[in-house]
């Protein structure tokens, strides 16, 4: 079973804070935290790290930033066949203020906005493929030559080739503010009834399956025509950069494995949970063994 995961690949340098710097101040960090981040890419890693056969396209730099990277894939087991290195552009990079007193992140990105794939033959058949809505025209062609891949797209933010993905993909799992502005619904956590009716206007955008993530909440779907909140679980959160990325990668994950929907949505709702009590992106991906001890847990109680 191959997946392939196309995206945005990036290097995150987080700077923990107990507070968020005030304007116009000096503020001393006494350690930073950095690794290798990006939302396919993230997935693409957890995936390889929870033991599955994992690929990932995309670009990186050829610099500092573009090796550790490539080592970092290298080292737990993605395929980077589909890497490209690029000598016109620098690696994205990502700056990321953690405020460990609530758990939120502020993130600043550098990116180029030329950097893209180069034309690049698909050569392998793929059973799952994961999307964040960067590299369209590299996607669009794996897709194409995938017809039976199972695809599922992170929508994050609403951009055109996040929407057009959208809609030929078998899950749309999307953040809240995804979900409000294609829906044009603001969603109120604390009133289901505005939940319902973003989901019902992405169902008229979209075919395939409409997720929407909800935080702390949890998420939110349509099950066997039953409306429902999969809830997470409470957790003493530190840092949450990458959680959706997480989520998402367990998502896959779950999916590949026969999960049925409502299971691998706890799932997925335990893994981005669980990410939030460590600092910086790919280093708070959980040990497998970490979230099932969990999940029984919760099913248990």
């Amino acid at each position: 079973m191959k997946i392939m995961c196309i995206g945005q690949s990036a290097y995150d340098i987080t700077l923990p804070l107990d507070h968020y710097p005030v304007e116009n101040k000096k503020v001393r960090v006494e350690n930073k935290v950095e690794c290798g981040g990006g939302s396919a890419s993230n997935c693409a890693f957890l995936l390889a790290k929870w033991g599955l056969d994992s690929y990932f396209a995309g670009v990186i730099g050829n610099d500092h930033y573009g090796s550790v990277i490539k080592k970092e894939y290298e080292t737990i087991g993605v395929n980077t066949k589909y890497l490209q290195v690029s000598d016109k552009y620098p690696t994205t990079s990502s700056y990321i203020i953690a405020n460990t007193s609530i758990g939120s992140r502020t993130i600043l990105t550098s990116k180029n906005s030329n950097i893209h794939m180069e034309k690049s033959d698909v050569e392998d058949n793929f059973d799952f493929i994961l999307l964040d809505g960067y590299e369209r025209e590299f996607a669009e062609e794996v897709i194409r030559k995938n017809p039976n891949a199972i695809k599922i797209l992170d929508a994050g933010s609403m951009k055109e080739a996040t929407v057009e993905l959208a809609k030929v993909v078998d899950y749309v799992v999307c953040s809240h503010d995804f979900a409000e502005d294609v829906s044009k619904v603001k969603i109120d956590y604390d009133d289901i009834d505005t939940i319902i009716k973003a989901y019902k206007k992405l169902k008229e955008e979209f075919k395939g399956n409409i997720i929407i993530t909800l935080e702390s909440y949890g998420c939110f779907t349509c099950i066997d025509g039953m409306y429902k909140i999969i809830p997470s679980i409470k957790v003493e959160a530190v840092d949450s950069t990458g959680a959706g990325d997480i989520f998402h990668g367990a998502f896959v994950y779950s999916l590949a494995k026969g999960f049925d929907l409502r299971k691998a949505l706890l799932f997925s709702n335990i893994t981005g949970a669980l990410s939030v009590k460590t600092i910086g992106s790919r280093l708070s991906i959980p040990e497998l063994e970490s979230v099932i001890e969990k999940y029984n847990d919760v099913i248990s109680k």
